[in-house]
């Protein structure tokens, strides 16, 4: 149902009793469309998607993701938006503000978990007349579309959330940095960041109180380095987005040189939340070294691929079976891959591991942003690993060494043992390489670079020892390792094999059988499919 012309009079130049009267009325024109759809519940108050797959989840960063409009501010005030930043403004100064922040221990969900109340307090203390406040939408990980959802589907909640830091902070003006390659969500950013400006929820005098604070996009061209903090920072000043040497934190010197709060699109879609229900609120959910909800990717070889929002301490065992109805195709899951491609790969046997910051480096893996890539027993883990090299070489912004020459060297190592052309020793070297490289990179990216092949090794050597010692890949992927065999009973020596080989690596006279020169043969499989008798074979 459409707004009407009084409410949509109302809601320009909001102060916090005009929220509150619009909240209440947007709210009874939300109702009657919701009422009308049979995916949506209201539960306890709250709407909620129906179906087994988010009924097991708690979807908190998620809550509005597909039921409100997001072109549509009033549905975001309807279910509470903005009731958090106006309670800051009128109840709050910003040392409360950054101490309930403090107190929530909101650990930053980009991936390096670091507490954002401590980076917000380094910045208030500094007593500049310039800070920022930016969002890091840069999602750059393989299957990883976390924020990309919450941008394109709620961006009024990562507004709020830069608002309120803004104003805890000090800071006057705030950066969302995302991807070009997002057009939908660069669309409702643009919309959503109109409207709050419309209505006086961005720009001079928020709600009616004195503070200003404003936002501007800046798009990425998809480079997977600008996704570090530093190398974000150069980006938006107009240069190459490399990392810089940690002289600084950013929260005291960062964009322009002056402090600034970077933080990602879920770490600031849960800031209202915690200023609206509390840091008690949210410690009550979680672990008490990781509190409240991690959002996944769950996607891979899994019945029920999408976003996941479950609290932190979840193993992984609820998310890949619980939510995910395990792997699909009568296969059975062998690993799941944390963290993107700086991530490690985790075995089926510590599916039992709680799935919160400190439990996944246990084991060699990392939070990341929340990728979550399920393997079964069809991958070959080796290959798994030169994947994720390959991304990480290609991506590489070629700034230090150890990342551009030991990730590189890496790959290759990867992909002769993957080729058939592997030696006992290059574990070992691998391992070397992977320490060198972890102890001596510049930036956070190039020092997890070598997680998925450490992880592998660690929990997956068999194979690696089966590609070297026995050039066999026991997954059957590693196509150079494949070799094709003929059965002498069954050829008739018809020459047809020989005749379709473009390698010449058939060998034999007619009526008699023919011979495959494994040393030419270039694995095409040209031979099996022309072969009329079926002779032919594939040999791993």
């Amino acid at each position: 149902m459409a707004m009407t012309a009084a409410i949509a009079e109302m809601v320009r130049g909001l102060d916090a009793e005009a929220l509150v009267s619009l909240r209440e009325k947007a709210r009874v024109h939300l109702d009657e469309r919701l009422r009308e759809r049979t995916d949506v519940a209201l539960i306890d108050g709250e709407y909620r998607l129906t179906g087994s797959f988010y009924e097991k989840q708690l979807r908190l960063v998620l809550r509005n993701c597909f039921i409100i409009d997001p072109k549509n501010v009033e549905d975001y005030v309807a279910l509470g938006g903005y009731a958090a930043l106006s309670r800051v403004l009128t109840e709050m100064t910003s040392d409360e503000v950054v101490g309930e922040m403090t107190r929530s221990n909101l650990r930053g969900r980009g991936g390096a978990g670091f507490p954002t109340g401590k980076k917000w307090a380094e910045a208030l203390r500094h007593d500049v007349p310039q800070k920022y406040i930016v969002c890091n939408a840069d999602e750059g990980d393989p299957g990883a579309f976390m924020d990309r959802s919450v941008l394109e589907n709620d961006p009024h909640s990562v507004l709020e959330g830069m608002a309120i830091a803004g104003y805890a902070v000090g800071a006057n003006m705030g950066f969302i940095y995302v991807r070009a390659e997002y057009p939908l969500a660069v669309e409702h950013l643009k919309i959503a960041i109109a409207q709050a400006r419309e209505r006086g929820l961005l720009g001079r005098g928020i709600l009616g109180s004195d503070f200003g604070f404003d936002i501007e996009l800046r798009l990425g061209s998809g480079a997977f380095v600008c996704g570090e903090g530093t190398a974000l920072i150069e980006s938006i000043e107009g240069k190459r987005g490399m990392p810089r040497t940690k002289v600084y934190r950013t929260s005291h010197r960062g964009l322009w040189d002056c402090p600034t709060i970077i933080n990602n699109v879920e770490t600031f879609a849960n800031v209202p939340l915690i200023m609206d229900r509390g840091a008690d609120w949210f410690l009550g959910i979680g672990t008490e070294d990781s509190p409240g909800t991690k959002v996944f990717s769950l996607v891979g070889k899994v019945c029920n691929a999408g976003l996941v929002e479950v609290p932190m301490g979840t193993t992984i065992e609820s998310i890949v079976y619980g939510i995910g109805g395990g792997a699909a195709g009568g296969h059975e899951v062998k690993a799941v891959q944390t963290g993107g491609p700086s991530g490690g790969c985790i075995p089926r046997e510590l599916f039992d591991t709680p799935v919160d910051f400190a439990s996944l480096a246990r084991i060699g893996s990392i939070m990341g942003s929340g990728g979550m890539v399920v393997m079964d027993d069809s991958d070959c883990m080796v290959d798994i690993a030169r994947f994720f090299l390959e991304f990480t070489v290609e991506e590489s912004c070629g700034k230090c060494v150890p990342c551009r020459e030991g990730t590189k060297r890496m790959l290759e190592i990867v992909e002769r043992i993957v080729g058939g052309q592997g030696r006992p020793e290059d574990l070992d070297l691998l391992e070397e390489l992977a320490d060198t490289v972890k102890n001596t990179a510049l930036c956070g990216l190039g020092k997890t670079a070598a997680n998925p092949v450490t992880s592998t090794l660690r929990y997956f050597r068999d194979e690696y020892e089966a590609h070297v010692s026995e050039k066999r890949c026991p997954a059957r992927v590693c196509q150079k390792m494949k070799r094709f065999e003929i059965d002498a009973a069954q050829c008739r020596g018809c020459t047809k094999c020989a005749r379709s080989c473009p390698a010449g690596a058939i060998s034999g006279v007619v009526k008699a059988p023919h011979l495959i020169d494994d040393g030419k043969c270039i694995r095409c499989g040209a031979c099996m499919e022309n072969c009329p008798f079926g002779a032919i074979r594939e040999a791993w």
